[in-house]
């Protein structure tokens, strides 16, 4: 199923439309937002991924795959150093089976990747323009934020055929503010995200339950190097709605809102390039 009404980026700039957006990202907890970039953007950033993913070296003990399970997020300490120091850096994520038993890749490696992250914004100049434009600013401050700042960026693959779940979950779990409600994720589709390739998936409202679990760094010295207060709850698949959005358009998520997607098991990769913000006042 899917639900309510999308918008184009320039309503946003039309005051009865752009209290219409405001109205739905603080009812539904999520709000989709078509024409954020042109066709020519999106292949311009991704044509640049592929670059960065050509050149990467990554040390065998660092090609890490990436899950939103937490017993596999951390299996070792290596793996879990690696993942938890790239909030200032540009590292590697994988998908599951794609390197044999010596760490050597199974598949080519432009399609081994589940995402790269987390400072895409900070140091590579074409997702820094993006992150930093001004159209991302004219939204944020139609949503009301007075002083947003950059938590992290991603690129996401969602491979075709092995392109992980992504669990149900809250960003602000892992990206906890006191008080609540000031994280914001900015979610756009460099390929069209439909039903088939995995978009993504919305319990709309959830964002006003709070946060049913959160992630705390553990005592310095102790392994893991994370771990979660409270647990994620269990939700009625019923529940969810679908949001597919066009190439070039964007999702703002609440970073209480429950959301997942599936699997890709299609023959269409799902290219997103993903950031939060955070209200810093």
């Amino acid at each position: 199923m899917c639900r309510g009404k999308q918008f184009y980026f320039c309503d946003v700039d039309c005051a009865s439309e752009a209290s219409s957006v405001l109205y739905m990202y603080q009812e539904d907890g999520y709000v989709v937002l078509d024409g954020l970039l042109t066709s020519q953007e999106c292949d311009e950033l991704r044509q640049r991924m592929a670059e960065i993913v050509e050149r990467m070296d990554v040390p065998e003990h660092c090609r890490t795959t990436f899950s939103t399970y937490h017993d596999e997020q951390l299996k070792t300490q290596g793996n879990a150093d690696y993942f938890i120091t790239s909030g200032d850096r540009i590292r590697f994520f994988f998908e599951k089976g794609v390197f044999d038993d010596k760490g050597e890749f199974i598949v080519p490696k432009q399609r081994s990747l589940n995402k790269v992250g987390h400072a895409l914004h900070a140091y590579e100049p074409l997702y820094e323009k993006v992150t930093h434009s001004p159209k991302v600013q004219g939204i944020a401050k139609k949503l009301g934020l007075v002083s947003p700042v950059i938590l992290q960026s991603m690129f996401i693959f969602k491979q075709p055929g092995i392109g992980g779940e992504v669990t149900p979950h809250q960003d602000a779990t892992f990206l906890y503010t006191e008080p609540l409600g000031r994280v914001m994720g900015v979610w756009i589709a460099l390929e069209d995200a439909t039903i088939n390739n995995g978009c993504l998936w919305f319990i709309p409202g959830s964002h006003n339950s709070g946060i049913t679990r959160r992630m705390v760094r553990t005592p310095k010295g102790t392994f893991p190097l994370t771990d979660f207060i409270g647990r994620e709850q269990t939700y009625d698949d019923e529940k969810f709605v679908a949001a597919p959005v066009k190439k070039g358009g964007v999702i703002l998520i609440h970073g209480q809102v429950v959301h997942r997607s599936a699997e890709n098991t299609s023959e269409e990769s799902r290219h997103v390039y993903t950031f939060h913000i955070m209200e810093a006042q």
